[in-house]
């Protein structure tokens, strides 16, 4: 074996372990109730995004991807974090979340369905395509974490969580694109890092006033909001 076939062989390997562990936080942030731990996950998993575009980035000697994972590493690592625990404050992270629809076990049973089906709708792009191995990891647990990321939206009943769900939702279509579009143009990867610490900020920011008023960041008291 050459030396070109030991370095592509390893890259293959180290990016399929950074995609297992990436889609193990997807279920992190559904079987997992407390705030702050839920944020330690969701920032992992960012650290694990950059992780595989550094290792894309190398491959393909992309200058794009490079940018990409640096960041990832500012915005979601450090900035993301930051803003939440200002915005909302400690105390909203320490407590126990327990407001959602399903229990814990159908839940994950649920996003074991949503990773199979992504693996199912994944396979054909993939063939029609000629994907190569980082294709072929990158693009179908991306989709999952998508979908379970949209999953964990919908189930959750805290502004908190529920941001972290759209989150992971952005950190799972940034997971299958670094695989198929390696030479994303700078403009777009800006736009999407502003574009998130906006969501961020804004939710944030409502998150806080649930808080003030009701005690908690429950949305679904939203009414209490309302003007007198």
């Amino acid at each position: 074996m050459s030396e070109s076939e030991m370095v592509f062989s390893f890259l293959t390997k180290l990016n399929a372990l950074t995609g297992g562990l990436f889609l193990l936080c997807a279920f992190g942030l559904v079987g997992i109730r407390q705030m702050l731990t839920c944020l330690r996950i969701y920032v992992f998993q960012a650290l694990l995004l950059a992780v595989s575009a550094v290792i894309l980035g190398y491959y393909h000697a992309s200058i794009h991807l490079f940018v990409v994972a640096a960041l990832t590493i500012v915005t979601k690592v450090f900035i993301i974090p930051w803003v939440l625990r200002q915005a909302v404050g400690y105390e909203s992270y320490a407590k126990r979340e327990i407001s959602q629809v399903l229990n814990i076990p159908t839940s994950l049973l649920i996003s074991i369905a949503i990773t199979i089906f992504a693996y199912y709708i994944a396979g054909p792009l993939l063939a029609a395509n000629g994907a190569g191995a980082f294709e072929k990891v990158n693009l179908p647990i991306g989709m999952a974490s998508l979908l379970i990321g949209a999953y964990t939206v919908t189930v959750r009943g805290e502004a908190v969580p529920q941001l972290l769900g759209i989150l992971a939702m952005e950190n799972g279509a940034f997971f299958a694109g670094i695989s198929i579009a390696s030479n994303l143009p700078l403009i777009a990867e800006l736009a999407a890092a502003f574009y998130v610490l906006i969501t961020v900020l804004v939710i944030g920011l409502l998150a806080m006033r649930i808080h003030t008023v009701i005690a908690k960041t429950a949305v679904g008291e939203m009414m209490a909001l309302r003007e007198e």
